[in-house]
């Protein structure tokens, strides 16, 4: 059976589409909901959808800013930053959070969130959120194409030293995702996705 024609294209060229479908088609993804401090204590709150677990041992979680944006500048200097679980309940939040500001704004005021303290960092979590890592960086990478040539994107990697989570989502010790109703990233402009019982399905290893 001859395959059928695919849509080809190659990134350098353009993709001939409305939108770039690239994000779309690596999703949808979990949404980097990152808190940090500055060097004059000045707290910063940003979503990020290039995000996600890299290892259990010690836990490592990570995020990448297209762009030299706040955040990056604040991890830099402290070297800590919380990672924030987004859910349906936070999702306006989450995306008031993101408008482009100065540094001077507080993004926990502008979204109208709370920051509660963390136990091991000084960066805050949101008090909202059902779940909180505090992080301390362990490594940021600025990212290269296959040329070698530097990108301006960094990738933030951070070791998971502290873990929140609302006693409510855990049902007989067992964390569920579904019960905390988190938000994924899609593609388009303005595409998200959530997470309910219904699209549960289980498949166990095999031996």
């Amino acid at each position: 059976m001859q395959a059928s024609a695919t849509h080809f294209y190659e990134p350098r060229l353009g993709h001939r589409l409305p939108h770039d479908p690239f994000n779309a088609i690596v999703g949808p993804r979990p949404i980097g909901w990152i808190s940090s401090i500055d060097a004059q204590g000045r707290l910063n709150l940003a979503p990020y959808s290039f995000f996600n677990a890299f290892n259990y041992t010690p836990p490592i979680v990570g995020f990448a800013s297209i762009g030299a944006k706040d955040t990056l500048h604040n991890v830099r200097a402290t070297g800590e930053f919380a990672w924030n679980l987004a859910t349906r309940p936070l999702a306006e939040a989450m995306n008031a959070s993101c408008a482009a500001v100065p540094p001077e704004v507080n993004e926990f005021e502008l979204a109208q969130l709370t920051p509660a303290p963390s136990r091991l960092i000084a960066a805050p979590r949101v008090a909202e959120s059902p779940v909180s890592f505090e992080c301390r960086v362990t490594q940021i990478v600025q990212l290269q194409g296959a040329d070698g040539m530097a990108v301006a994107s960094w990738l933030t990697l951070g070791e998971v030293v502290g873990i929140h989570i609302d006693p409510a989502l855990l049902k007989d010790g067992v964390y569920d995702t579904a019960a905390a109703q988190p938000i994924l990233r899609g593609g388009g402009p303005a595409d998200y996705f959530s997470i309910g019982a219904a699209q549960l399905f289980r498949m166990f290893r095999p031996r």
